[in-house]
């Protein structure tokens, strides 16, 4: 036996089971073991939000979870996110984006923010993408993206968007 330990979950909607070392970070999992590239590893230090996912519902930061962590939940990557063309053409109109690096966590994270407030403030913008880090772009794209993307939203949606104050 190699120490491996046996982890059960699904990730983007596919079942995954498999022997993996319990010292892997879920981070590294993903990206080496998934080939899933859009989870970024930046920092290893959880400040960066280059590795955002989703796992059982909640915003996490990656590389600050054991792999194991996720025994028996559903782990979602920014490519197994199906609800993102309003946030992706968004980042484009705004400029939300340079290097590309950060856009993957923070496209996800303005998933969820939208997700959970359809009409956020400029304030409550900042606030939700707390914990992602961009070394570009200043942030005023990325905001200006995700006002747009609300929006955008509010238009398929019949949601009434009001402007902030």
């Amino acid at each position: 036996m190699n120490g491996d330990t046996r982890l059960r979950c699904v990730i983007n909607g596919e079942a995954f089971d498999r022997e993996i070392d319990p010292r892997l970070l879920l981070v590294e999992m993903i990206r080496d073991l998934l080939d899933l590239k859009g989870t970024r590893i930046g920092c290893h230090t959880g400040d960066c939000g280059a590795c955002t996912l989703r796992l059982g519902g909640a915003v996490v930061k990656s590389c600050m979870i054991l792999a194991l962590s996720a025994e028996g939940q559903s782990i979602t990557t920014i490519e197994g996110i199906d609800d993102l063309t309003a946030i992706q053409a968004a980042f484009v109109a705004e400029n939300g984006f340079q290097c590309g690096f950060c856009t993957t966590g923070m496209v996800l994270t303005a998933a969820e923010l939208l997700r959970s407030n359809p009409d956020p403030s400029e304030a409550e913008i900042r606030r939700g993408l707390n914990g992602n880090l961009c070394r570009c772009t200043g942030y005023d794209g990325i905001i200006a993206a995700i006002r747009r993307a609300a929006e955008g939203m509010a238009a398929l949606t019949g949601v009434s968007i009001t402007p902030d104050a």
